[in-house]
């Protein structure tokens, strides 16, 4: 550029064009970057001619970055952000700082718009994370964005120039947030997809412990991790798997499963032994008694494992003759030692359904062989009910007294008020039910004053005759009767009051109501008789089957049905 001519003896004008022109050579250049030679470095300064008048001052500082030493040296050219022209002491006013950020966001928003990768330093802590110097331009690092796991210890990670991916800018604000983690995730899946290609189901790998949790284990596979859960660590029962991993520990597995869309791996350790349930039926027959250990006690029953990898379940119905309502907690405890029985095993499910009361004596048959009907007997009254008295017996076992069998003469339920819980009674034994586990006692039957031992030698009814019956009392269960032409009296259950089961009602008969029945039940000394309408209907229906029909003879049985009761009226008017 041409400069104004000057003379020899200057005016005031020529000095003042002088300036003029000093200023207007570079109007533009202030609030933007230059290009300067280094003069010299001074203390820690660095001065710096941009073709001013004066040279400008930088501290040394500004020169340095993160992660590198500081190079600057007289004649090395720099660029530099000019502020002003002049200050008060007619020096330029320089930045290197300004001039590396304007640089850095030029360039970072060109790669943020390809979403490339950018290079940076982390070189401070703040809250919520930590500073990255991106070659000028300083970025936030969210803590959450630092590796793919937390880690303790940042400290390895400083000053280091490692890859970032910019995840947001905002150059009005000056925001710039950066991710480790997202290179890192890219960089595990480019990893992983690489190994999975070379693993294969059924494969047998070794691995290294590298995280327990409670559902099971994680194991590094060589750069890529597989879940060996908890139920595929060992056939028997593993309650966590720290019991049997520690962190660190070389084991090998077999790839059970490899899911090629989500990439994750299940592994199983058991798989290399022998299944112990391919000899249960074997080993374990039904009906054999074995001995086990308990190892966990639920509310709906015990498991008891019988060998490894064998576990059985006693159900709580199959914990005790006698006590019905008792948690199995109350009567077995964890790794106690006890001798079960083989009910049923389920090899498909794997299950084995165990007996404890089977190994042990069964109350109601040893009471039927110690005491067969007709004994006394004599224990506390332990409830009372509508239906009668409860009486504890030898054996840990009940026996129930019906509201009929407590007074010959004497309603049921006004007999029973004769009694209350704790009272010490005697009774006979009328009856044992072992499969159904109850036992019928009477007590009018200790007396002489009711009915008579009549029977064919007293030339009384007998079990199989017909007999007219006078009903008594009605009660929900039954009837109380008493047979005509004599003082005996009898019960017809409500089962047996109709062949059809919609007529079995009790609403049916009433007080003084005159029936026929059969004698199902005469037991002399038990003084215990049952009436059956049911069982004389199911009689005269395959007499007449006999009488008036065959299998060959055509007639249906209503035809033969009418045919008798016919013949039955034609008898009668005779």
């Amino acid at each position: 550029m041409a400069k104004t001519a000057v003379s020899m003896n200057p005016t005031r004008e020529d000095f003042e064009a002088l300036l003029a022109e000093s200023f207007s050579d570079n109007p533009a250049l202030e609030g933007g970057v230059v290009k300067g030679r280094v003069v010299n470095v001074e203390n820690d300064f660095v001065i710096i001619d941009v073709g001013l008048k004066m040279e400008g001052r930088v501290p040394v500082k500004e020169f340095s970055q993160p992660g590198r030493p500081d190079e600057i040296k007289a004649g090395d050219t720099v660029e530099v952000y000019l502020e002003r022209i002049e200050n008060a002491l007619g020096e330029a006013v320089l930045s290197r700082d300004k001039a590396r950020r304007e640089e850095a966001w030029t360039r970072l928003e060109q790669v943020s718009a390809k979403n490339e990768r950018v290079d940076g330093v982390i070189f401070g802590r703040v809250k919520g994370g930590f500073t990255v110097d991106l070659g000028g331009a300083v970025a936030f690092l969210p803590g959450s964005q630092v590796d793919i796991r937390p880690i303790r210890d940042v400290g390895p990670l400083m000053n280091v120039s490692q890859p970032f991916q910019i995840l947001k800018m905002d150059r009005r604000r000056g925001n710039i947030v950066v991710s480790r983690r997202a290179i890192m995730e890219e960089t595990r899946a480019e990893q992983r997809s690489e190994l999975v290609q070379n693993l294969a189901e059924g494969q047998v790998v070794d691995g290294v412990v590298k995280n327990i949790t409670d559902y099971g284990a994680f194991v590094d596979l060589g750069g890529i991790d597989g879940l060996l859960h908890v139920t595929d660590i060992a056939w028997k029962r593993v309650n966590h798997p720290s019991d049997v991993l520690q962190v660190g520990q070389t084991v090998k597995v077999q790839i059970i499963r490899i899911n090629p869309e989500t990439q994750r791996i299940s592994l199983g350790m058991k798989q290399l032994d022998k299944d112990p349930w391919d000899l249960v039926a074997e080993r374990y027959p039904i009906g054999a008694k074995v001995k086990g250990k308990v190892t966990n006690i639920t509310d709906y029953g015990a498991f008891i494992e019988l060998e490894d990898g064998i576990e059985g379940l006693v159900h709580v119905s199959e914990m005790s003759w006698t006590k019905k309502n008792v948690h199995p907690g109350k009567i077995l405890s964890t790794t106690e030692e006890v001798e079960v029985q083989v009910l049923e095993i389920d090899s498909s499910k794997r299950r084995i359904s165990l007996g404890l009361k089977q190994v042990q004596n069964n109350p109601w048959e040893t009471f039927g062989s110690k005491y067969p009907n007709g004994s006394v007997v004599e224990g506390d009254i332990k409830n009372i009910t509508e239906f009668g008295l409860f009486i504890g017996l030898d054996g840990d076992v009940d026996g129930m007294v019906h509201l009929s069998d407590i007074d010959w003469k004497r309603a049921g339920e006004e007999a029973i008020k004769d009694f209350k819980k704790g009272d010490h009674v005697k009774a006979v034994v009328l009856d044992v039910d072992r499969e159904k586990e109850r036992i019928s006692l009477g007590i009018k039957q200790l007396s002489g004053g009711g009915q008579q031992a009549a029977g064919p030698s007293a030339g009384g009814p007998k079990k199989g005759d017909t007999v007219t019956c006078e009903v008594l009392k009605v009660e929900e269960a039954g009837l109380e009767v008493q047979i005509a032409g004599t003082d005996m009296t009898a019960y017809a259950k409500r089962g047996d009051l109709a062949r059809e089961r919609s007529d079995q009602r009790t609403d049916r008969f009433a007080v003084g109501e005159k029936f026929d029945a059969k004698i199902t039940v005469f037991d002399a000394k038990a003084r215990k008789i049952n009436v059956s309408i049911k069982a004389l209907e199911i009689a005269d229906e395959k007499q007449a089957v006999a009488q008036y029909g065959s299998s060959d003879s055509g007639a249906s049985l209503g035809d033969i049905l009418g045919a008798a009761l016919k013949k039955k009226d034609a008898e009668g008017k005779e």
